[in-house]
């Protein structure tokens, strides 16, 4: 599948998903047509995160790209949905080796503590939104 190009006086914002991001190297404004699946809510909205990307190459070892992917990276993580997260867990833990049980409650106990809590599920709940 072939990804669409801008064109000479086309502006990255005409390609619905695309986004910019400045070249360490040369400079130069760099259009990103296919953004990764945790960046696309993130980048639905486009803020302006410019004066902590800024701040970020001020303050570590990042270089300019760098610090953009990590801003990029923790809005994409603090945007997650509770159904995202609920089904994310779920995924992790099981790989783990946990059964449900002991799945569920520990979700349960993750979920007050998230930088947004989201209104307290039950082991019910919770069991609906990971098998619908």
């Amino acid at each position: 599948m072939r990804t669409a190009r801008p064109v000479a006086g086309q502006g990255v914002d005409q390609f619905p998903g695309a986004f910019g991001v400045h070249c360490p190297i040369s400079g130069r404004f760099l259009a990103i047509l296919r953004a990764a699946p945790q960046y696309r809510r993130v980048l639905e909205r486009r803020p302006s995160h410019e004066d902590l990307i800024d701040h970020l190459v001020r303050s570590t070892p990042l270089q300019r790209g760098e610090a953009a992917r990590v801003v990029l990276d923790v809005l994409a993580y603090f945007d997650e949905s509770t159904e995202g997260f609920v089904r994310r867990r779920h995924r992790e833990l099981q790989s783990q080796g946990l059964r449900n049980e002991a799945i569920f409650e520990r979700i349960a106990h993750e979920l007050p503590h998230r930088a947004v809590s989201p209104p307290s599920l039950s082991l019910r709940q919770l069991r609906r939104l990971v098998y619908g």
